[in-house]
């Protein structure tokens, strides 16, 4: 069944902290959110536009509410003099809701189950939001699904929790078009037949007002046609294959910087350090694919000869003969493209094992998860980051500062990727003064803004243009952006090569 939650970060009424309770409620099931180049001319930039579409509606039946599955339920006293023309910052998190927060976490962590009816006996009468703080009263109620579980878990819920600090924090600023916004949000556990058929069963039963969109460009590829049938504007947060918009998707819009240029900084950072031969390697899926070619094109037009270009499997375990092949290559440079996080750790590690060196080493994803695992083997490695928090971009040290409250944690750009795309959905509905699908369509097509996540506008295909990304480089334990210059924290620490 599908079970949306509605949860909440700190700032509560429910706790007797935020004032009264009155008005109408989302049904249970629903979060009322109460916190949150590589050169020039390159071919992957100067495709044509595809064409538009066209204008019309489909009749809603009334709504029902899904089943709930028990979580977080407190709710929001939002500001009522906000607006969503205003820079970026976030809201300050009180670190006793803080506490609260993560206590609450925790509880539904365990495995004790709290019944459904405890945690939603009050969910079906009075509201949990004040309904003075809005326009409207009634909330807009968004649906998505993230990858909580599965292959892709640790940056879902990176994603999920970016997703449930922005809605909190557009309730603070008095919502969507003046409604409060109520955040389904499902588990999709990293299955693309799982994703298809929750979006569907939101979709064609009616239960949503709008979507936000899943993890990655696997899950994108399969959810898109559905969000596309039923005319919804759908913001995607972390998927960058090209291909996917080159399908002719009207309403399907990137955040991220296209997949072909997320290898772009070790190329040219190994072509600055006078690097010759370089290898590849990739998993079997859309995005990684989309990631080597793209880095293998950027190579070549580089200068440096790619020795090796060899794909392996989604579950593999054994990278032995990689490596094996890798150092058979005589490679110098090795990028490795997956979506699968813990295959970069495990091919150091069996490079380390065959007695394979690199000079440089970079990857499709820097997360400190592969410093963990590796520890001080991290150091001169090199991966993509679309952001980092020490970039310029408005509100930055806000958000920092309030996820770290919020979820114990420090944000990664899954995270910054799932708010940047909350909010250029917001603006876009803003700036339309409706969710009429075209009207939003339009506005995002025209829109120009920089996020928390950085710069955003899109071509006619709704193909990111103005986000390259950074590249990071572990330095003595910490994540150090090298690349591009201009936004460049650190200089790289690059391998000498002897002269002959």
């Amino acid at each position: 069944m599908l079970g949306l939650m509605w949860t909440s970060l700190p700032g509560v009424d429910r706790m007797e902290v935020g004032g009264p309770r009155s008005g109408r409620a989302p049904a249970a099931g629903w979060e009322l959110g109460t916190t949150g180049s590589v050169g020039q001319g390159h071919p992957l930039r100067d495709r044509a536009p595809k064409p538009g579409t066209q204008n019309g509606h489909r009749n809603r039946a009334p709504w029902r509410p899904a089943p709930a599955r028990p979580m977080l339920v407190e709710t929001v006293s939002p500001t009522p003099d906000s607006s969503m023309s205003r820079p970026d910052p976030l809201f300050g998190i009180r670190p006793l809701m803080a506490a609260l927060l993560m206590a609450l976490l925790v509880l539904t962590a365990c495995g004790d189950a709290v019944p459904e009816d405890d945690l939603h006996q009050e969910d079906a009468g009075e509201a949990d939001f004040d309904p003075d703080a809005f326009e409207d009263p009634d909330p807009l109620r968004i649906g998505a699904t993230m990858s909580e579980s599965g292959a892709f878990a640790t940056q879902g819920s990176a994603a999920a929790n970016g997703y449930r600090l922005c809605v909190s924090r557009l309730n603070e600023e008095g919502g969507i078009l003046g409604r409060p916004v109520a955040l389904g949000l499902e588990d999709d556990e990293s299955d693309t037949e799982r994703a298809v058929e929750l979006y569907t069963r939101m979709l064609e039963g009616d239960e949503v007002d709008a979507v936000f969109g899943p993890y990655g460009s696997s899950l994108t590829a399969v959810v898109a046609p559905v969000t596309e049938v039923h005319r919804k504007v759908h913001v995607s947060p972390l998927a960058a294959t090209s291909s996917i918009w080159e399908e002719g998707h009207e309403y399907l819009f990137m955040v991220l910087p296209p997949a072909e240029l997320f290898l772009g900084g070790l190329v040219e950072l190994a072509v600055e350090a006078g690097m010759e031969r370089m290898a590849i390697l990739r998993e079997e899926l859309i995005f990684p694919r989309a990631a080597a070619d793209g880095a293998e094109e950027l190579a070549r037009e580089a200068g440096l000869e790619v020795v090796l270009h060899q794909g392996f499997e989604p579950g593999t375990t054994d990278f032995g003969p990689l490596a094996e092949a890798v150092g058979e290559a005589d490679a110098q440079v090795l990028g490795v493209a997956a979506s699968a996080l813990d295959a970069f750790a495990d091919i150091v590690r069996a490079l380390d094992e065959a007695g394979v060196e690199v000079e440089m080493f970079g990857t499709s994803g820097a997360v400190d998860a592969f410093r963990d695992e590796l520890g001080s083997r991290a150091d001169g490695t090199f991966g993509l980051s679309a952001w980092e928090p020490g970039l310029p971009y408005p509100g930055v040290d806000e958000f920092v500062e309030d996820y770290e409250a919020a979820f114990g944690m420090a944000p990664s750009f899954h995270a910054a990727g799932a708010y940047g795309a909350c909010r250029v959905f917001a603006q876009g509905a803003e700036q339309a003064g409706s969710l009429d699908p075209d009207a939003h369509r339009q506005a995002l097509l025209e829109l120009e803004t920089t996020t928390i996540f950085g710069d955003w506008a899109v071509d006619e295909r709704g193909f990111q243009t103005a986000h390259q990304g950074t590249t990071i480089q572990w330095q003595d334990g910490e994540r150090v952006v090298v690349w591009p210059a201009d936004v460049a924290a650190a200089e790289p620490r690059l391998p000498v090569v002897p002269e002959d």
